[in-house]
Parts: structure tokens; C-alpha cells; sequence
């Protein structure tokens, strides 16, 4: 067994500090020691994006990058994205566009759209299906995801015109 190490980091906000061994990945940290199930595990090896989490506001696939890597970083999780109301835009938009079944890949497409969204606030369907690429589905068909990003886009900018005409 390998000698643990101490990794200390900000998770969804809050500074925290876990032990893990230096193999383990930052979505074994995430669900078996942190007990954040949120992030789900999908192939294990980068290529479903079902793991995606914002490392240092980067989307990364969290089964791809060892935990010891992640010292003094900030990682966001799908369960850091609510806002005070309960659900963030993208959240309510993929609910109310229907763009989820089993909800493995779910977290992951949300952290991306999240990311996509904060860089790129009006994306074009081609633009947005560009930066999904690394996120697969195997139970549904990507235009409700589509649809869903367009539409939390849409609740964005109409939610920065409300702040700003107040």
C-alpha cells in the first residue's frame, strides 16, 4: 500500500483537505472518500466525459486525473452548481427539455454546458455540439441536450438583462 498523502484544495467553495493515495483519481476521492456520488463513473478511462467536473474552472474527466494532482486547485462538482433556489438555469433547462434519462451522463454534460456558457454566453448549435463532443449518451438522443444548453443560454442572458436593467 501506498504512502497516503495529504491534498488540500476548495470543493464547490470550501476548502477541505483528504487523504488519498497517490494512484487513486480524483472521481474515486470524489465518491468513495468525499462522499460525493453526484460525479458518476461511466467508462474509466476519459473517453464518456460522465465524470466531468471543473478543475481550476477547466472541464476535466475527473477518472483521468489523480487526486494529488489537484492540490491547492478549486474543483466544482454537479453538487456545487445550485444556486440559492435550489437548481442552477442549465439544471431547470435539462429537466424542463427532457434532455435526461438514466442520468449517468447528466452531471457531466451539465458541468460542460456550465463551462461552455460561462465562456461562450450565445453559443451556436454547431458551437455547442463542438464542445459536448467529449460527453456521450447512450439512452437519448443529443438534440433535447442541445435544446436544453440553447435554452439555459437563453434563461442566462435574460437573467444578466433583468440584473442589469435594475
Amino acid at each position: 500500500m501506498a504512502k497516503q498523502r495529504v491534498v488540500s484544495t476548495t470543493i464547490n467553495g470550501e476548502s477541505k483537505s483528504f487523504l488519498c493515495e497517490p494512484r487513486q483519481t480524483l472521481l474515486e476521492v470524489l465518491r468513495d472518500s468525499l462522499d460525493m456520488t453526484g460525479t458518476k463513473e461511466g467508462c474509466s478511462n476519459g473517453n464518456c466525459g460522465a465524470c466531468t467536473v471543473l478543475l481550476d474552472g477547466n472541464p476535466v474527466t475527473s477518472c483521468l486525473v489523480l487526486a494529488v494532482e489537484c492540490e491547492g486547485s478549486e474543483i466544482e462538482t454537479i453538487e456545487g452548481i445550485a444556486d440559492q433556489d435550489g437548481l442552477s438555469p442549465i439544471q431547470s433547462a435539462f429537466l424542463e427539455n427532457a434532455a435526461l434519462q438514466c442520468g449517468i451522463c447528466t452531471p457531466g454534460f451539465i458541468m460542460s454546458s456550465k463551462a461552455l456558457l460561462r465562456d461562450n454566453p450565445n453559443p451556436t448549435e454547431e458551437e455547442i455540439r463542438f464542445y459536448l463532443a467529449g460527453n456521450l449518451c447512450r439512452c437519448t438522443g443529443y438534440d433535447k441536450i442541445i435544446d436544453a444548453v440553447q435554452d439555459a443560454a437563453q434563461r442566462q442572458s435574460t437573467s444578466c438583462q433583468t440584473t442589469e436593467a435594475s
